[in-house]
């Protein structure tokens, strides 16, 4: 990794990247899908809604809003993941593109929805323009981002073996807090700057389970980007420890068929003037 590469160029990489892509996709998305319903319930998307799902991915939430009827758009940074969404969903259109520059005309679209993108965004506050600009008036955004560590304990077990055995900063080229939006003071305050009006949040249930205690590292290891760059940065001695720090943590979340975490989302939604 270049010392002077940048954050944004950090992430793109990452996400290009085919592995990581399917690892997330077999994985992280059998969690954050749990919450598009609640997504698309507060951007009050129903039939014939024109929505825009910003940092669609594999096209999951614009999916779930054809299903309801609405006229999906997906736009995504990464060329792989607008390539899986057009695999994956023929008759929704996919364009590339960040969110900080979305590819579209100002008031095209009455609901724009951002499932667990905010947090790899390398500039929030542009992004919530963005989507300000491409929304008509009376128009609502909504976005999901993970709670807070504390409580999204996939997370919480995580960062805390890496906080006790390895070292958390490790080089990474600096972004925003990847949390920044689970604090409703903070997101409200980025919405209302935006211009948006009438901010709203709740808290989602989801779950993680895994069958053995070594697949969440493993799966962060291979299926994220930031927090993988951080374990990998780790010495031998240092990931072996943080490998048993997980695998302690874990044991208070064992059921028969394996282990269930509490991976709650935070869902925010708020009204273009």
């Amino acid at each position: 990794m270049s010392s002077q590469q940048s954050f944004a160029d950090f992430e793109l990489a990452g996400w290009e990247d085919a592995s990581t892509a399917a690892v997330y996709d077999q994985h992280f998305s059998r969690v954050t899908t749990q919450s598009a319903d609640a997504l698309l319930d507060d951007a009050g998307v129903g039939a014939g809604s024109r929505v825009l799902d910003v940092a669609t991915g594999a096209g999951y939430v614009a999916a779930a809003a054809a299903r309801r009827g609405a006229l999906p758009v997906g736009v995504d940074f990464s060329a792989t993941q607008v390539g899986l969404a057009r695999e994956r969903n023929p008759g929704i259109r996919f364009e590339q593109g960040p969110a900080e520059a979305l590819p579209f005309e100002p008031a095209a679209f009455d609901a724009v929805v951002n499932a667990f993108g905010m947090c790899h965004a390398s500039d929030p506050d542009l992004a919530l323009r963005e989507a300000f600009r491409v929304l008509k008036p009376g128009g609502k955004v909504a976005l999901s981002v993970w709670d807070a560590p504390s409580r999204a304990l996939g997370f919480g077990v995580l960062y805390a073996a890496i906080q006790a055995h390895g070292v958390a900063d490790v080089g990474l080229p600096p972004g925003p807090n990847f949390f920044l939006f689970s604090d409703p003071a903070q997101c409200a305050k980025a919405l209302l700057a935006a211009g948006f009006e009438a901010p709203s949040f709740r808290q989602v249930p989801q779950r993680l389970h895994v069958t053995e205690p070594d697949r969440l590292l493993d799966m962060v290891l291979q299926g994220t980007v930031r927090a993988a760059a951080t374990l990998r940065a780790q010495s031998p001695q240092a990931l072996d420890a943080i490998r048993q720090a997980v695998r302690q943590g874990l044991t208070a979340f064992e059921k028969a068929d394996g282990f269930t975490l509490p991976m709650p989302a935070v869902v925010a939604a708020a009204t273009k003037p």
